[in-house]
């Protein structure tokens, strides 16, 4: 087959890109695409790495049948039961019907319930340590549950160096011709990484903090994701980029202004902020209209800025409900390290900036700059200064960072 790649002259990419599919666990878009990664070691055992998402396994078998060009499958190692990493399972199972299926204890009561009829007799449960020798190649595996599921877990390669490792250092985005980081520009694909880091990991920065740390004692030669781009040259790059973002700290000293809107008068309050924050000397502002952009890219800018200042009109004397979804999740995730601003919209009894305060209220280590300003109908120049204000206070606080 054209084009196989190799990892080294033995591991082999075997995965698949996928431009077709809009929107990932059918709620994200994906505007740039995702790569499923699965990975190939022939050796005198040879053995699967995890698979790929239903839509593009007849792909991924043709290369994985190229790469074995006859020999026979003795493993296939399941990281992570999650469908968009086995979804190919089923068929590959089928396929190579004697190949020993290596996983944890949690692995295979999900591998049942997605697939009924996997034979048990060739499971091959590891723990913690465990070594799958395959001749040259040694295998050994390090349990990372609630990275993201309860049955995660990596496997390293200790021959090679190799970290096969699932949902960690992944990311958004198909891979346009190159494979491998010193291959790309990584500046076009790290907004799809944080966006897949924010939406995907990210409530769970303590386990992958641990999981950093479990890592650290190995010889890391290659990080094998099961998305995104595979690393072989600047491996502390995207080490560096996780631990910032597992622990909520922000990359950048710019601002996100997120609200919501029914006709307007929210919009107004968000660009006078905007413009104010701008005249104090904040280069990089973020306005997102809640009902318009996708949650998961304002999320992932979130995650990158120091400030961010909330919106909302009030809607049924509650928050606007384009704005609720994204407020529970930012308390889901436990958002700290940031500071606040608070403004909104009413007419007769409120509901938007009261539903704000009470999200801010229910979070630790986070900082709100300014009293709320709560404007009834169209601002007017009183309101106007209030909400510079808020933009002062805060464009204060980022500057008091550099």
């Amino acid at each position: 087959m054209h084009n196989l790649v190799k990892v080294t002259d033995s591991v082999y990419w075997v995965g698949a890109n996928d431009r077709k599919t809009e929107r990932f666990e059918n709620y994200m878009p994906l505007p740039m695409g995702v790569a499923y990664n699965s990975y190939v070691i022939k050796d005198e055992k040879t053995c699967v790495i995890d698979t790929v998402e239903f839509g593009v396994e007849g792909l991924f078998m043709e290369k994985l049948e190229c790469v074995l060009d006859g020999k026979d499958l003795d493993y296939i190692v399941v990281n992570h039961m999650e469908p968009d990493h086995s979804g190919g399972l089923r068929d590959l199972m089928k396929k190579y019907p004697n190949a020993k299926v290596v996983g944890n204890a949690k692995t295979f009561p999900m591998m049942k319930a997605f697939i009924h009829e996997a034979n048990e007799e060739n499971f091959h449960i590891v723990k913690e340590g465990d070594v799958l020798d395959l001749g040259h190649h040694k295998l050994t595996f390090a349990m990372m549950p609630m990275v993201h599921w309860p049955e995660s877990m990596v496997t390293y390669d200790t021959t090679e160096k190799i970290l096969f490792s699932n949902d960690a250092f992944g990311s958004f985005g198909a891979l346009d011709g190159g494979i491998f980081d010193d291959e790309v520009n990584f500046d076009f694909y790290e907004d799809e990484m944080r966006r897949y880091y924010a939406n995907i990991v990210g409530k769970y920065g303590m386990q992958v903090q641990n999981a950093i740390k479990k890592l650290s004692p190995l010889e890391i030669k290659y990080i094998c994701p099961s998305h995104g781009i595979v690393w072989r040259t600047d491996i502390k790059r995207v080490i560096k980029h996780y631990d910032y973002w597992s622990r909520l700290e922000p990359e950048s000293e710019g601002v996100v202004i997120v609200y919501g809107t029914m006709y307007g008068n929210t919009a107004k309050q968000a660009n006078a902020i905007a413009r104010e924050l701008s005249a104090q000397g904040i280069k990089e502002v973020k306005v997102y209209d809640a009902s318009k952009t996708d949650h998961s890219f304002i999320l992932s800018d979130i995650w990158k800025y120091k400030g961010l200042i909330i919106g909302s009109c009030s809607h049924n004397n509650a928050l606007y409900p384009k704005v609720q979804p994204l407020l529970h999740k930012l308390q889901n995730y436990g958002l700290k390290n940031r500071y606040l601003g608070i403004f909104g919209n009413m007419m007769w009894s409120g509901g938007g900036v009261r539903g704000i305060q009470a999200f801010a209220d229910a979070l630790n280590g986070n900082e709100i700059v300014a009293e709320a300003v709560e404007v009834r109908g169209n601002p007017t120049l009183e309101d106007y200064e209030k909400l510079e204000n808020i933009a002062r206070a805060m464009a204060e606080k980022i500057k008091s960072h550099r």
